[in-house]
């Protein structure tokens, strides 16, 4: 699980491509695209224009570049040209890169066009939820400080969080030890280390944390029909805290 400084250098340089890969998203405007039009512009930009490999195509079988998960959809949403997204909607962007045989993992929830107060009230939560993870990462720190941190966030604001699902140490492989819960109780788990890298990637529903899957064996859904966001994160921790290996431009680290 611990990584050696040059190996954490080549996790960061695949973070920082994948960050230029969510600039990219950030300049269109998503009403009217259909997911399977954002997923084949990612996939292009990906390996004609940054030199890499989406690593989630093909992992498990996966054909694309990217997860999009809309509105009650909590994660593992399936591109499709009939899927057209709408002013109003909410959508995740899962997406995965791997460059010089290391891989990083990030995610984004977007709001398109005009959405409701709630809605945006959720998915400004949620991000909210995944920094108080992240700045629960230090060494000596315990894995069940990250999720209490998100999982009372959440809680406070009348939100639940999504439990079948979590975080997970990242590197040559995509998922790797350990398993990174987004709740839990203080003092508890795993002790971080130095050259640990993980993803923190807390899925934050409306209402009930039940979900389900879909009959296409991908898509998981709230049960309720409610709403559901996340956003993601690889992060690496330091001799002093942590190091987001995913900071996109504009976004305040976790200091």
């Amino acid at each position: 699980m611990i990584k050696r400084p040059e190996e954490i250098a080549l996790l960061a340089e695949s973070g920082r491509l994948l960050a230029s890969v969510f600039a990219r998203l950030d300049q269109l405007d998503l009403a009217g695209m259909s997911t399977l039009q954002v997923n084949d512009l990612v996939d292009s930009f990906i390996v004609n224009e940054l030199g890499a490999r989406p690593a989630s195509k093909g992992q498990y079988g996966y054909a694309y570049a990217l997860n999009a998960s809309r509105n009650h959809v909590v994660c593992h949403g399936v591109p499709a040209t009939t899927e057209i997204l709408q002013s109003g909607d909410i959508v995740n962007f899962d997406i995965t890169l791997e460059k010089n045989g290391y891989i990083a993992d990030s995610s984004k929830t977007y709001l398109v066009g005009e959405v409701s107060p709630l809605a945006k009230r959720l998915v400004q939560v949620t991000c909210e939820a995944m920094w108080k993870g992240i700045r629960a990462v230090r060494p000596g720190a315990r894995l069940g400080d990250i999720g209490h941190a998100i999982e009372r966030h959440a809680r406070r604001n009348g939100y639940s969080v999504v439990r079948e699902y979590c975080g997970h140490g990242i590197g040559r492989d995509m998922h790797e030890p350990p398993e990174v819960l987004h709740w839990g109780k203080p003092r508890t788990g795993l002790l971080l280390q130095e050259g640990m890298v993980f993803t923190i990637e807390p899925m934050i529903n409306q209402g009930r944390r039940d979900v389900e899957t879909e009959s296409d064996g991908w898509a998981v859904v709230t049960c309720d029909g409610q709403l559901s966001a996340q956003f993601e994160h690889t992060v690496a921790v330091t001799r002093n805290g942590v190091r987001v290996l995913t900071l996109r431009a504009g976004e305040k680290g976790p200091d």
